[in-house]
């Protein structure tokens, strides 16, 4: 026995509670914090009068601008372009945080404006191509396009990069 008395089941105010203080604390998506509170209250049971309806918090917390999913997608996206991933990788993220399409078209065109600068980074980080110490072996250049598609890059792009000899100045097509 821990001891450890388990917390008391949710009602109205402290599912709201708890909203609040995750949105404090956690950048997020109505699709994330509605997920957060529906685990929250299969965890925690409900104690309230009404049934439990975490979607109209979630919709209440959007129409007080506590919730912002177009300014969290462009967010997401800068963020995932600065690691080096490329559109598909950073379409999968917004779409498992629940990110609507009409949300994400200014996210999309940063991640699209960004592609070659975040294919540098991943070759930077990876030692691929010109950043390579020497030049690969078939069996290596699979790998490194292995290695760009699945960060999200266009077959074009990671075997333009691929290819690049090691200490070669890349530039981007137009």
């Amino acid at each position: 026995m821990t001891g450890k008395r388990p917390p008391p089941p949710l009602d109205e105010d402290a599912l709201r509670d708890l909203a609040l203080r995750h949105v404090a604390r956690f950048a997020t998506s109505r699709g994330k914090l509605l997920a957060y509170l529906n685990r929250k209250l299969r965890e925690r049971g409900w104690a309230g009068e009404r049934p439990a309806d975490p979607q109209a918090l979630v919709e209440r917390f959007a129409d007080l601008n506590y919730i912002d999913d177009a300014a969290y997608a462009v967010m997401k996206s800068a963020s995932l372009v600065r690691r080096g991933y490329g559109a598909r990788r950073v379409g999968e993220a917004l779409r498992a945080a629940g990110i609507a399409e009409e949300d994400r078209e200014q996210a999309d065109a940063q991640t699209a404006r960004d592609a070659w600068a975040a294919a540098d980074r991943f070759a930077r980080r990876k030692r691929i191509g010109p950043y390579a110490t020497a030049p690969l072996d078939p069996k290596q250049r699979e790998k490194a396009i292995a290695a760009f598609l699945r960060a999200g890059h266009a077959y074009a792009l990671a075997r333009r990069w691929v290819d690049a000899a090691p200490g070669e100045v890349m530039e981007e097509e137009e």
